[in-house]
């Protein structure tokens, strides 16, 4: 079955959680968590939930099953924690959880990175992959690296996705 076959199956809303990891953000200075979640909306899709949680492997990967168990997400959106740094374990936290990989979403991210900020392109690292039913997408924290994936990769196949998830 091609992409317009599972378009024509797919919902027309998506039910989407969305996730910053920080231990400095709150609502108010959560600028990328906030654009993600007002950009989902534009879209008419269905928030089912939207959390800060702290810079930790434990409370990440509670959180995420929390919200899966508890909302059964299609999508879950986690942008923040991607980095290099000692405290950046986002990708240690959902790695292991992962059933499938989507691979080919961080080699994508990276290239339209680069064409963005060059080399700096390097020190993020991006990833997806399903988790039960529910594909996550795991972001750099900053507001143009959300703008980026959402707008290019994540929105224009998020039907799509979810439509090979109820097959």
């Amino acid at each position: 079955m091609g992409k317009k076959e599972h378009l024509k199956q797919a919902p027309d809303t998506v039910n989407i959680c969305i996730v910053t990891v920080s231990t400095t953000r709150n609502v108010d200075t959560d600028k990328s968590g906030q654009w993600i979640k007002k950009q989902c909306e534009k879209e008419g899709h269905k928030i089912a939930d939207y959390r800060i949680v702290t810079d930790e492997r434990h409370a990440i990967t509670k959180l995420l099953s929390s919200l899966i168990r508890t909302h059964g997400p299609d999508i879950i959106i986690v942008n923040g924690g991607t980095g290099i740094s000692p405290t950046d374990v986002t990708i240690e936290a959902v790695k292991p959880l992962l059933a499938k990989e989507l691979t080919a979403f961080a080699g994508i991210f990276a290239k339209l990175s680069f064409e963005q900020i060059d080399s700096a392109a390097i020190l993020s690292r991006a990833m997806a992959g399903v988790i039960h039913q529910t594909v996550i997408f795991c972001l750099p924290g900053s507001l143009n690296a959300c703008k980026l994936a959402c707008i290019e990769m994540i929105f224009p196949e998020i039907k799509h996705i979810v439509a090979h998830l109820q097959n």
